[in-house]
């Protein structure tokens, strides 16, 4: 047993009263024999009198399979709130509801009075519901939720064998609750309800559970109380008449050991802490493992421990001789090890105990043992209830689910990690998930995942919308007034023809657009045996360099091209180069280009507004080593699309799904108001990462893609970029999490340094999460990479978060993809468009579904045209040495 975190060991003395709470597999084990025998007992009719684990038949016999549908009440009795809650189940074929509550107190005096007032009491409580809720016009069936065992001969109807936890109610004891409480009711002339079911919470987990998963086949409560049910095979439960199907059993485990059967277990201040209960020698399982004894169990370690000196200068006080003085949330705030000494002490001397460090360590580590027995007891049975369904079912691995609900499982910092070890360790043969449930209804923290991933999930009627936007968008582009205007700028790069095969020669390609650089040689040959050859360096544009002045940027530059042609042996040739610039330019020519804005993080001042070209010429100019002849300034996806092009004559559009995300493709020159001449085509980047930068698409951006553009460093601009490209996705799932985690949906409610930091997730997490072939275990091996602490449950989360961000992605990119090529139908004047496109980026080639869905998406969007997309080798190098070579013959032909 593990017990990371502690400040330093405790002393030998400590420890030897804490030894028998220890317990090893060995001994879990055996435990777990012992409970498998217990169950077997229990569901016998004739051992079942004299069994402890009572296995009591639910009659519940199936669960939930999504054609539920209906208005309903709830009401919740057995903790410290009594609640009421309204549900309402959708039929709308997503399985979803809706569930409202209101929480009301148990005093004392209704806990330990009289049947009669307990029941009013409840009876009141959902009058006041009914009535805050608007509902007393309305007749509804009612489900009453009592965690008390209960002997059931029908679903409506449930004896209460005896009082558990802090309820002693007299006289309710023997007889039919449901009958009480129909007759508390029927005091309500007002109101007008049917009880249907009496359930115990532990089956009300496991049902609310099985309506998110369909595996979900066993329910646990750890928390005031504790219990555990389970869907039993008929023919094995002579207690009711029946051999066929199913029927969940409330086992009723915290009696077990009633009997003696855990008295080697128990240790001194066990066997104290139960004489001083309120029922000596019963639920003696319960109260070595529920929150509602643990503070006490600690208390009494603590108390005699300081008796012996070994704590607080063995100063005895009030707090220590005080009973329940100490509660389950300070032994929760106690293990919060991250947080050092400091959350341990300020509890004690609160508690006026006055600790010294040494103190401090040492409770701290009977806080621990004391919870860690609690969750390897735990473990312990709910492997006997794992290993009797996988016998029942006859299998060698079984895959299951467990819904569970309750305090300590839900608040403690390390309780579910430990019963979810000591679980795998127990039942190897079983892969179980462990699915939260929210006070019994696991609907409320659904809903609230749900409604945080709502928005990303878009309609087809939605992406119409958007794939019809940009084609509006497209079209005002082209439009000699829309200049400046245009937030997709629909910039001519007077690239006017595909290869056509008869390219030759040897070419240098720069390629910026990222946090590297490249120089490239490229060799093209000719006729039957034509080919590109190519040879490259890459370099490094450090972030002083990115961010710096556009004159250090072009000398960085100029140097990398200088390493690279001593390294070929080139130094002296003066060759015609084409200069991948994949950043926004507005072209006069095809050696000229303007750089609109910066984007994907560079931000080199005096450089917006100017000429790249020029600027690389001087800065030639300044090294004065070599001298190069620049003929074409190209964007990354025009290379893309000229590389495929290369290929394939088909191929005339060029999209980018990378770190960033951009279209091109060839435009009639008719079309194209702001150049002139009407004959042939061009060469259009659209630089559609900027769509939607007038607002026209804010009604599909959520509040995450609002705080991840507010952060960057173009706040307000590339907005559709910011929801398709690979810079963004894994900072919208950042976001996502961070809220989620708020919500106490994931992580335990504890954000952790690393996922304070922008950026910690990088989009290559997102495909590696994705990816089908990655376990459960695997994402969780991921997040803690991360320095993120998560449990199985939080990895399925997480799993699902990156899935809606990425679907999205490639959803909305497909959408727009949809408008060019509708746009190219209709310019061709075809019924039935085939068209090539070619893609480059990491998104596309690396993550494992974006590909897919884009694909889809773009078929479902632009029914009338068979798009082929091709992967693009190179298309920033070679391309823009093929576009340099294209030039080259144009000119060529042009001067003939």
């Amino acid at each position: 047993m593990s017990l990371v975190g502690l400040v330093t060991a405790p002393s030998l003395q400590v420890d030897r009263y804490l030894y028998p709470l220890r317990l090893s597999d060995d001994v879990l084990l055996d435990v777990m024999a012992r409970f498998q025998a217990e169950m077997v007992k229990g569901l016998g009719r004739d051992t079942n009198p004299t069994a402890t684990v009572k296995m009591l038949p639910s009659f519940v016999r199936s669960l939930p399979d999504g054609s539920e549908k209906g208005e309903f009440l709830a009401v919740d009795l057995g903790g410290s709130q009594f609640r009421a809650h309204q549900v309402k189940v959708f039929d709308d074929g997503r399985q979803s509801s809706q569930l409202e509550s209101k929480s009301y107190p148990t005093p004392k005096e209704v806990t330990q009075g009289n049947g009669a007032e307990l029941f009013d009491y409840i009876a009141d409580c959902l009058s006041d519901f009914m009535e805050t809720r608007n509902l007393k016009n309305k007749k509804l069936p009612l489900g009453f939720t009592f965690s008390f065992p209960c002997r059931q001969t029908k679903l409506e109807e449930g004896v209460l064998l005896a009082w558990t936890k802090h309820f002693r109610v007299r006289g309710v004891q023997d007889t039919d609750v449901v009958s009480s409480l129909r007759r508390a009711l029927q005091k309500h002339q007002d109101i007008d309800v049917d009880v249907l079911a009496l359930v115990n919470d532990t089956v009300g987990t496991m049902m609310t559970c099985g309506y998110d998963d369909q595996r979900c086949e066993v329910g646990l409560i750890i928390g005031t109380g504790t219990n555990a049910c389970y869907m039993e095979e008929m023919r094995h439960i002579s207690l009711v008449e029946g051999d066929e199907g199913r029927m969940c059993i409330n086992t009723e485990w915290g009696a077990f050991g009633d009997d003696g059967a855990l008295d080697d277990l128990r240790t001194e201040f066990d066997r104290e802490l139960d004489l001083g209960s309120l029922n000596p020698g019963k639920q003696l399982f319960e109260k070595m493992i529920s929150s509602l004894y643990l503070g006490e169990l600690v208390r009494l370690i603590l108390l005699k421990m300081t008796k012996e000196g070994l704590l607080f200068n063995g100063k005895v006080s009030t707090a220590l001789l005080t009973k329940g003085k100490i509660e389950m949330k300070h032994v929760s705030a106690m293990e919060k090890y991250k947080e050092g000494l400091s959350n341990t002490k300020e509890i004690l001397t609160g508690l006026n105990l006055f600790p010294s460090e040494e103190d401090c360590v040492a409770v701290q580590h009977v806080c621990t043992i004391v919870s860690f027995r609690s969750a390897n007891l735990c473990a312990a049975a709910l492997a006997a209830i794992l290993t009797r369904l996988r016998e029942n079912k006859k299998l060698l691995r079984m895959r299951t689910t467990v819904g569970i609900d309750g305090g300590l499982y839900k608040t403690h910092p390390k309780f579910a990690k430990r019963l979810h070890k000591a679980v795998r360790r127990l039942v190897p043969t079983c892969d179980v998930r462990f699915l939260l449930s929210a006070g019994g209804s696991g609907r409320g923290a659904r809903r609230r995942l749900d409604a945080a991933l709502a928005p990303f999930l878009l309609p087809p009627g939605t992406l119409r919308e958007v794939r019809d936007k940009m084609r509006a968008e497209l079209e005002y582009g082209l439009k000699r007034e829309a200049q400046g205007k245009a937030t997709v700028k629909m910039l001519p790069t007077y690239v006017c023809g595909t290869p056509d095969g008869t390219e030759k020669g040897k070419f240098l390609a720069l390629d910026l657009g990222g946090t590297n650089f490249r120089v490239l040689l490229v060799k093209i040959k000719s006729g039957r045996r034509r080919s590109v050859q190519m040879y490259n360096k890459i370099f490094a544009i450090p972030l002083e360099i990115m961010q710096g002045t556009g004159e250090e940027l072009f000398d960085h530059i100029v140097q990398c091209i200088a390493e690279f042609l001593e390294y070929m042996g080139i130094k002296g040739a003066r060759l015609p180069l084409g200069f991948t610039f994949s950043f926004p330019c507005r072209q006069a020519s095809i050696d000229k280009g303007t750089l609109v804005g910066w984007t994907k993080g560079f931000k080199a001042t005096d450089c917006e507004g100017e000429d790249v070209v020029d600027m690389l010429r001087e800065a030639i100019r300044r090294r004065n080593e070599f001298d190069l002849d620049i003929v074409a300034v190209v964007n990354d996806t025009v290379g893309t699309m000229m590389t495929c092009g290369y290929e394939d004559p088909n191929c005339e559009i060029g999209l980018i799904a990378g770190t960033g995300s951009n279209v091109c493709y060839m435009e009639d020159m008719k079309n194209i108001e702001i150049v002139e001449g009407n004959e042939g085509k061009m060469c259009i980047n659209t630089e559609w990462g900027a769509f939607g930068d007038n607002g026209c698409i804010d009604y599909i951006r959520t509040k995450y893609d609002r705080e991840v553009d507010e952060g960057s460093l173009n706040p307000g601009k590339q907005r559709y970029e910011k929801m398709t490209s690979g810079m963004y996705l894994g900072e919208i799932v950042r976001q996502i999490l961070i809220d989620l985690t708020k919500q106490g949906l994931l992580f335990r409610g504890h954000i952790s340094e690393s996922l304070r930091k922008r950026g910690i997730f990088e989009t290559k997490f997102l495909s590696q999460i994705e990816s089908d072939r990655l376990a459960l275990l695997q994402v969780r091996r991921i997040l803690q990479q991360l320095g993120l602490d998560s449990t199985c449950d939080d990895s399925i989360i997480v799993k699902e978060v990156c899935g809606v961000v990425s679907t999205r992605a490639a959803r909305l990119c497909g959408a727009g993809l949809a408008a060019v090529v509708e746009k190219k139908r209709e310019n061709r004047g075809v019924e039935r468009l085939q068209i090539t496109v070619g893609v480059d980026g990491t998104l596309y080639k690396l993550h494992p579904h974006f590909s897919t869905v884009l694909r889809e998406t773009v078929k479902e969007l632009a029914p009338q045209c068979d798009v082929t997309f091709m992967l693009s080798e190179d298309g920033s190098g070679k391309g823009a040495a093929l576009i340099t070579a294209v030039a080259k013959r144009l000119h060529n032909v042009g001067q003939k």
